[in-house]
């Protein structure tokens, strides 16, 4: 199974990261999938130019993407500037029927940030559409529609998780997968005092030891039609 994170900026897979390098040990082919640039993303570094930035973030996903033998598309949208356009739509589709995606993972509908919400409900039209003939792309159409899980959003957002991955075995090496994303680490140093290593490491902990392992992600089904399975898939 191909599985695609879909997110709106390059760094927000860390969510769901080690739920992905459990699903490659299964045998799953990854793809990251950004819908910006991430250019807005460089708080060190405010008044580097868009296009520098989107260089920097550019490089860092396709490294990680690199080191887990993964591929990466990004849609190249302004960052912090995310609207649900026909253009975007088109591009989302056709980048979900050529990744073949089976299992997607995407924002939840409520988080801090716009560009993450837009995402949610581009992921949501988008990939009910990537299995339908109605709006044509260079890439067929998906046999079926993927299953959609939503990650945990950062910030004080209450998340009705349902279903729960022990990463205990890969906590670790997502810690050093996201480090490869350095302008971020820098930032989020800047912004709240913690680098990716407590950022990863505290709310995995957390929902660990609500479920019985020592590291866990958690997920909730996207409530929309043919995204929820009525048979396992999350590893």
């Amino acid at each position: 199974m191909n599985v695609v994170s879909i997110m709106a900026h390059q760094d927000d897979e860390m969510r769901c990261l080690g739920t992905m390098l459990k699903c490659q040990q299964r045998g799953d082919r990854l793809v990251f999938i950004t819908l910006t640039d991430g250019s807005n993303g460089l708080l060190e570094r405010a008044r580097m130019t868009r296009a520098e930035a989107a260089r920097i973030r550019h490089e860092e996903m396709a490294s990680l993407a690199g080191a887990v033998d993964a591929a990466y598309v990004s849609l190249g949208e302004h960052d912090e500037f995310l609207y649900d356009t026909e253009a975007v739509r088109m591009a989302l589709i056709q980048a979900i029927r050529e990744t073949e995606a089976g299992l997607i993972f995407t924002h939840h509908h409520e988080d801090y940030n716009a560009d993450h919400v837009t995402t949610h409900r581009l992921v949501q039209q988008c990939a009910m559409h990537a299995c339908l003939p109605m709006l044509a792309t260079d890439a067929p159409p998906l046999a079926e529609h993927p299953a959609i899980f939503c990650v945990e959003p950062h910030g004080p957002v209450v998340f009705p998780a349902s279903h729960f991955v022990d990463i205990s075995a890969f906590e670790h090496r997502k810690a050093e997968l996201l480090s490869r994303h350095r302008s971020q680490e820098q930032a989020m140093r800047q912004a709240v005092g913690s680098g990716f290593d407590q950022l990863c490491a505290c709310p995995d902990a957390y929902w660990g030891q609500k479920v019985g392992c020592a590291f866990a992600e958690p997920f909730r089904p996207m409530a929309a039609r043919g995204a929820v399975k009525p048979w396992p898939v999350l590893p």
